[in-house]
């Protein structure tokens, strides 16, 4: 996400490359690329202009100190910057409320409906809540299907009267049905059009009126750019809304929704998600947002995802084999399962500082593991748990079994033996082996 911004923004720091200070000459030239980077990002110019201002004047101002570069200084003052002009911090949902009433709106196509399932499972595993997502969109019968589809898939209940065409009354009988029946949030996937109307204004705003709602989310596709923004703006107008969330984000090379609807209607932005994976929502960070779009990774973001995914018990077993030297082909293909489920390969790797641009340009599919996968399964038991079983006439039949040449399997073999040579090399430091246990 947010390519093209990142290239323009990385290419105007070049400009202060090799130059022993900042000054008026050199900070004008960046600046002038930084708001072009921006407006191209489909950033208001306005906007634009008022964040290399602030640029400027900050550059202007500071004492370059000796062990910081002109550059390096341009590249934590933009950060500081963007992070600002997103939001500054980031702001969670206000859960008190018993049940706590949750409007999602949006226009139709921005991702309301697949937001609404993963906002259900986000807060049942997260948060620990017993949500009731409520079908209120009477107007488009696959949503309702939609919706119940992704409730089976979560294991979370769907309210809803599909012979009702009364939004109102809908949502009035699914607030009773979860104070009746102990849910403590209620999650209202409303109906959306194509372009903002009056009709659906006014329905969205009865609706708010009879739920009176903690939170209303708004969802944008953040891939419509400017045009997100200005939606945001005449949503905001008639409903007032809590935050927003930004959907399609891995799909977003240019970033302007991101970087200004915050600015443009003063509201959080509260939720990003990417993908249709139901566990691909994220809080938004603006911070951790800047140091992305300036190429310098997101370690937070990563290390909270593999927690996520790792339990503490596996951790501790697998720490018990690696110390005894017993790290087997059953034990990898398990990390590799675990990794899998942290997200796509490729958003993953962009979180690790300076991967990002090296892989920007690379085509890694998130299927890039299955024929490691493939070369596990071909093996027998005995030969998983005994790598050191596998000879040549075996290697055969594995590499045949997987439909693999045999110089895949061997390249396969070495590396998996060169990192159980590093584990064994890591059992010999005094503490090696705790650095590989998930805090």
């Amino acid at each position: 996400m947010f390519e093209s911004l990142s290239e323009r923004l990385d290419s105007a720091f070049k400009q202060l490359k090799g130059e022993g200070r900042i000054s008026e000459i050199n900070v004008a030239t960046t600046v002038k690329e930084i708001r072009r980077a921006l407006v191209d990002a489909d950033v208001n110019f306005k906007i634009a202009k008022d964040f290399t201002d602030r640029v400027r004047e900050k550059a202007m101002g500071e004492k370059v100190i000796t062990a910081i570069s002109p550059g390096q200084l341009m590249v934590k003052i933009v950060k500081d910057e963007l992070t600002e002009l997103m939001g500054n911090t980031e702001v969670e949902l206000d859960l008190k409320a018993n049940p706590t009433v949750i409007l999602v709106a949006g226009l139709q196509g921005s991702g309301k409906t697949t937001f609404s399932g993963k906002l259900a499972n986000f807060l049942k595993t997260k948060k620990n809540k017993k949500p009731l997502l409520v079908a209120a969109d009477i107007y488009r019968p696959a949503a309702i299907d939609q919706l119940k589809v992704l409730g089976g898939q979560i294991g979370v209940e769907v309210y809803s009267e599909p012979e009702n065409k009364n939004a109102v009354q809908i949502v009035e009988n699914a607030v009773k049905e979860a104070k009746a029946n102990g849910y403590n949030v209620v999650i209202i996937d409303t109906a959306g059009r194509l372009a903002v109307d009056e009709v659906m204004m006014t329905e969205v705003a009865n609706v708010k009126a009879a739920a009176s709602p903690q939170e209303i989310l708004f969802v944008v596709d953040s891939m419509t750019g400017q045009d997100a923004v200005n939606t945001a703006k005449a949503f905001n107008e008639r409903l007032d809304f809590s935050g927003i969330v930004l959907t399609k984000l891995d799909g977003d090379t240019r970033g302007g929704a991101a970087l200004t609807i915050k600015y443009t209607v003063q509201k959080p932005i509260k939720f990003v998600s990417m993908g249709e994976k139901l566990d691909t929502l994220d809080v938004f960070y603006p911070e951790r947002m800047a140091q992305r779009i300036l190429g310098m990774g997101d370690i937070t973001t990563l290390v909270e995802r593999a927690q996520a995914q790792f339990d503490e018990e596996q951790a501790k077993k697998l720490e018990k084999k690696i110390r005894a030297n017993k790290f087997d082909f059953d034990d990898f293909k398990e990390q590799l399962q675990q990794i899998k489920k942290m997200g796509s390969i490729k958003d993953l790797l962009g979180m690790i500082p300076g991967v990002g641009k090296a892989v920007k340009d690379m085509d890694i599919s998130d299927d890039a593991f299955k024929g490691i996968e493939a070369m596990i399964n071909s093996m027998t038991p005995d030969e998983r748990a005994n790598p050191d079983l596998i000879d040549g006439s075996r290697r055969r039949r594995i590499a045949k079994g997987a439909g693999k040449e045999i110089q895949d399997l061997n390249q396969f073999m070495k590396q998996f033996e060169q990192m159980r040579q590093m584990m064994k090399m890591m059992n010999k430091i005094p503490g090696g082996a705790k650095g590989l246990k998930m805090k």
